[in-house]
């Protein structure tokens, strides 16, 4: 059993005859078209999420001195830095659906890649902040990354393959902790001052995401069968699943909703035996677009998702400086080391929530978003002096809030799949909401970082029994 699951992570995948997708994740083998995919899509979100990650590490110290800047300008710009990225990821999704998920994911990336390369010009906090506004173009490439997993790999995997790419490419956030001090330190070293060296270290983000984008431009496709804009020619099931073909779930879809049955724009392909191969994602209305974004199923992953993902986007930016302040002999690189931790759990914690969903628990769900706020209550009210006290309660809750992340992502690809773009989109941008709330939150506590964690668990707690009552899909699975 364990020879071939490990077979499994090498060997080209079978491939499902009815959807063209794989039924198993080579996780090891990108010269396969679909083990390619895997590898760009969390590599391509890995160093997106490295780039939008990268301020906060240097900011503890070096660039708040630098710029003059206060802990009011520090919290508004994590604010800004989330904004685009929740404007911009509600625009992905529908974008997905359109023009194909690797289009949308390069341009986004190269899009992102510029202002990254700007942050050197930053001679004040308002200059500082509108880059990270620009910047944070980047972390709406969780969108595509999402679809594009999602468009590859059957039904039976899809929830681990979007865990594990979404898992792997949050480590992006913890990697970035190691990366941008170990770069900035290299840069002093070799005589570079202060003031010139940490905008000299942002030009190395900027050239590796632009390879990573060349490499999806020239190695990738659109689709297992070809370009995005053939899709329907060649009958491919991208992103779906065939569980909304069933008639007694016809009328578990919105009303105006369309469906393969009601498709006018595309030829179906048809089985030799008369049944429908598969259904097609198809160019939404606004209409259609609306009634998705409102249905019971996405706005409750949506409010699940606020407070997870939000919760460790508010973290990843301020978790250095609480342990700063918590502990005065730690400096600005060992601080970073440890707030690392937190994002680098996620290669470990996220796909493990995600492959418990892909059975079919919603109360897995639930249960790992009420526990991250009992952690996060934990950590906020007993707000540990010692050093092994703290750590182990934010690896505590980084094991449930991560987790909870791709338990929230396994069930996505579920809910509509006709729509995934607009689901996934809707979901991913919820998560930067709750990330601009837990950060205002922040801004308004100052350096009462406790304070701020704990009513973080309040309202995760508060969510996780708000939503528990609802379906977590149009079928239940």
């Amino acid at each position: 059993m364990a020879n071939n699951a490990l077979t499994h992570l090498v060997a080209t995948p079978e491939v499902n005859p009815l959807t063209n997708k794989a039924l198993s994740v080579p996780i090891l083998n990108p010269f396969n078209r679909y083990g390619r995919v895997f590898f760009f899509s969390w590599l391509g979100f890995f160093v997106a999420f490295l780039s939008w990650f990268s301020f906060p590490p240097l900011l503890t110290d070096t660039i708040k001195k630098d710029l003059n800047m206060t802990q009011t300008d520090v919290a508004n710009s994590n604010i800004v830095a989330l904004l685009a990225t929740l404007l911009v990821r509600f625009i992905s999704g529908p974008l997905c659906d359109r023009f194909g998920p690797r289009w949308v994911f390069i341009g986004l990336l190269l899009s992102g890649s510029i202002p990254t390369a700007m942050a050197g010009l930053a001679t004040t906090p308002s200059g500082l902040i509108a880059v990270r506004f620009f910047v944070g173009i980047l972390g709406a490439s969780f969108v595509p990354c999402q679809v594009w997993t999602t468009g590859f790999f059957d039904k039976s995997v899809v929830g681990s393959a979007n865990a594990l790419t979404a898992g792997l490419g949050n480590a992006g956030g913890g990697v970035t902790y190691f990366t941008m001090p170990a770069v900035y330190n290299s840069l002093v070293s070799h005589g570079l001052t202060e003031h010139k060296a940490w905008r000299v270290a942002y030009v190395v983000p900027f050239i590796i995401i632009v390879s990573i984008a060349l490499g999806m431009i020239f190695t990738c496709e659109d689709t297992p069968t070809g370009k995005w804009s053939e899709r329907h020619l060649n009958g491919i099931n991208t992103p779906a699943s065939t569980n909304m073909l069933e008639p007694n779930n016809t009328e578990k879809i919105p009303s105006g909703v369309v469906t393969p049955n009601s498709m006018s724009k595309f030829d179906q392909k048809i089985h030799s035996k008369g049944q429908v191969l598969q259904e097609l994602v198809v160019a939404p209305t606004w209409k259609e677009t609306l009634q998705v974004i409102f249905s019971l199923p996405t706005l409750s992953l949506s409010m699940v998702y606020a407070c997870t993902f939000g919760a460790e986007l508010a973290l990843d930016g301020v978790l250095g400086s609480y342990y700063s302040r918590n502990f005065p002999t730690m400096g600005q690189t060992k601080s970073g080391d440890w707030a690392a931790m937190f994002g680098l759990l996620n290669v470990v914690f996220r796909p493990l929530g995600g492959y418990q969903l892909a059975l079919g628990k919603k109360i897995w769900l639930t249960f790992l978003c009420a526990i991250t706020g009992a952690f996060l209550l934990a950590i906020g009210l007993t707000n540990p002096k010692s050093e092994s006290t703290m750590f182990g309660l934010v690896a505590g809750m980084a094991f449930f809030l991560e987790a909870a992340n791709g338990a929230n992502f396994a069930l996505v690809p579920h809910v509509y799949p006709f729509a995934n773009g607009i689901v996934s989109g809707t979901v991913g941008a919820s998560g930067n909401l709750g990330g601009i709330i837990f950060n205002i939150v922040f801004r308004y506590n100052g350096t009462r970082y406790d304070r701020s964690t704990w009513i973080m668990g309040v309202i995760c707690v508060a969510v996780a029994i708000l939503q528990s009552w609802t379906r977590p899909a149009a079928k239940s699975i």
